[in-house]
């Protein structure tokens, strides 16, 4: 079972927010602000922190730096009343993964820290296994029962994207963005080219292909 700190000053909301992730499946354990929260944290591991911004003694936005600053990378789902863009910005210039506002959808909540959770385990390991093939991000090669291979950066990089997400459909603009940054010039080419070419050696896989959806983008779906 997952354990989750709840770091949240409102007394309702907090309960809330434990009873719809005790629902899902996590444990939760509460602070009521950014200093309790670091010593609930020197006593016990948490695997994920949903976070409040505005809180006496110590706000959010400070905790969350001082869990960067420190070289922390645990997960971290911000959940505030603040609407404003800039808000956000600056939550995720602090550091946090993710960001809700109040009042939130319960369902989703649960969906991005199952996202989050999901991403931690793979940049902890540093790999994603689908059925027998596994991608290893350290040496860039892709093996499966009977077969491997050692792809170039960008298109380990890529395949490593949607294999982390299995059924996920990624937009070309997210694929572009996520692989090569939003400020490089890549275009939609480069990426089919890239596309092609894994398919080409993922041909022999017997789990994975990677799916065109039209209109929309690419996903990687298991073969029957």
């Amino acid at each position: 079972m997952f354990d989750i700190l709840v770091v949240e000053d409102d007394i309702n909301t907090q309960k809330l927010i434990c009873a719809v992730l005790k629902r899902g499946g996590y444990h939760t354990t509460t602070a009521a602000d950014g200093v309790e929260a670091l010593a609930r944290m020197e006593k016990q591991v948490f695997d994920l922190i949903v976070l409040d911004l505005m809180m006496p003694h110590m706000d959010g936005y400070e905790l969350c730096s001082q869990l960067r600053e420190a070289g922390d990378n645990i997960p971290i789902l911000m959940v505030t009343a603040n609407q404003e863009i800039s808000d956000k910005h600056r939550g995720f210039l602090a550091g946090t993964d993710d960001y809700m506002t109040k009042p939130f959808d319960e369902q989703e909540m649960l969906y991005r820290i199952k996202a989050l959770l999901r991403r931690a385990k793979i940049a902890s390991e540093h790999r994603v296994v689908i059925g027998s093939t596994m991608a290893d991000y350290d040496t860039l090669n892709v093996s499966w029962e009977n077969g491997q291979l050692t792809l170039p950066k960008k298109e380990f990089q890529l395949l490593f994207q949607l294999m982390s997400y299995p059924n996920m459909i990624f937009t070309r603009n997210q694929l572009m963005d996520e692989i090569w940054g939003p400020d490089s010039e890549t275009d939609e080419h480069t990426l089919n080219v890239h596309i092609n070419r894994l398919r080409d050696k993922l041909i022999d896989n017997p789990d994975i292909e990677i799916i065109t959806v039209r209109g929309l983008g690419y996903k990687i779906g298991r073969k029957a």
